[in-house]
């Protein structure tokens, strides 16, 4: 649970989005994968997505821009979408039940296990109700969507390309 970006969903959310022409960046979070600092509860972490985020931007222009976190990332992801203002947002088991996760836009994509165990399905359809947020939910998915991947890559590639 330490945010790693080599973490099996976000390679697979970097993969797909990067095969539907994106520029893909996914970084480590604080302390991390030998990056330095600490684990910041998410204030740090927004911070430091705010910043990868201007150096795209310096680096690729203003491409359209879409925000993408799994778990932790999907929390963060979340605190920082008001001040980054992305034309897509995709939220994977955003971890609702562990960290007090901020409203969203509507049309934000939020993709959850049925039968996820680290965050429970119940947690976020209570965080998504009073948003009227549709929640896309993989049948017998769980927290890490071991042998749903590939649902997971169709899930996103369909919604962003329509």
């Amino acid at each position: 649970m330490g945010g790693t970006k080599d973490n099996k969903v976000v390679t697979t959310l970097a993969r797909t989005l990067y095969a539907l022409g994106c520029v893909a960046l996914r970084p480590n979070f604080r302390g991390v994968g030998g990056t330095a600092g600490v684990h910041d509860e998410g204030r740090g972490e927004s911070d430091d997505l705010i910043a990868i985020a201007r150096y795209a931007r310096q680096c690729y222009g203003e491409l359209p821009f879409t925000c993408a976190g799994f778990s932790f990332g999907g929390f963060v992801q979340a605190r920082v979408v008001k001040r980054l203002k992305p034309d897509r947002l995709i939220l994977v088991a955003p971890a609702v039940n562990r960290f007090k996760t901020e409203t969203v836009p509507a049309g934000t994509l939020v993709i959850h296990g049925e039968q996820d165990d680290v965050v429970p399905l119940a947690a976020v359809l209570e965080w998504a109700r009073p948003q009227d947020l549709p929640v896309v939910v993989v049948p017998g998915g769980e927290h890490f969507f071991h042998g749903r991947l590939h649902l997971l890559q169709q899930i996103i590639t369909d919604r962003c390309r329509s």
